[in-house]
């Protein structure tokens, strides 16, 4: 109870802020299972996946490569599958690639400005409550309160840019995680379909 009653008292002490302080770290933590769930699903088993669409595409099987992105509900089976119903032309297969690149890539972007947007308000609202607690401690000062009770003032008024600092931190980690994971996606993504509009261009020739 005694630690639970001090930070309790930490948490006042930092003023107002606190409160949207709060909210953010939720907010952070919210985005972050989201986007973990979502990435997660549209990474699971991707190097099995890739290997048997690749091997179709070589062989000339666009018809199965479309079965087996059809069977696969993730961004890149999506992605891929568009591109293979236009596999008569080559070029209507590469543009119908990257449209639904563009689509796609919209939804693995979705919440991390919001998550960017924290990284840089945190710090600042923690600010705010420092500044708002000096303030409150000056006018003890003007009280003619002693030098313990000033020092003390000005520890809990810090509490604010300390609690702001580990909001952005905790936010600037996880966006740079789902950014990584973004781009390691759409590598993936470009270079299978890539390997597919080269298999088609090969068939193209045999045939």
């Amino acid at each position: 109870m005694d630690g639970i009653a001090y930070g309790w008292h930490l948490f006042q002490s930092g003023g107002i802020v606190m409160y949207p302080l709060l909210l953010l770290s939720v907010i952070t933590v919210a985005i972050a299972a989201e986007r973990f769930s979502y990435y997660r699903q549209n990474r699971r088993d991707s190097r099995p996946f890739f290997a048997a669409v690749r091997a179709a595409a070589s062989q000339g099987d666009f018809e199965k490569a479309a079965r087996l992105c059809a069977e696969r509900s993730t961004a890149t089976g999506r992605i891929i599958g568009q591109g293979l119903k236009h596999s008569a032309d080559e070029q209507a297969m590469k543009d119908a690639f990257e449209q639904r690149m563009t689509l796609e890539a919209a939804g693995f972007r979705r919440y991390l400005d919001y998550l960017s947007a924290i990284v840089t308000i945190s710090p600042l609202l923690g600010l705010l409550g420092t500044v708002t607690g000096m303030i409150r401690t000056f006018s003890i000062l003007d009280g003619g309160a002693g030098a313990a009770a000033i020092t003390g003032g000005v520890g809990e008024a810090l509490v604010a840019t300390a609690t702001g600092l580990c909001v952005a931190i905790l936010a600037f980690c996880a966006y740079t995680y789902f950014d990584h994971q973004f781009d390691a996606i759409v590598n993936d993504t470009e270079a299978l379909a890539i390997d597919v509009l080269q298999a088609k261009k090969e068939n193209g020739r045999r045939a």
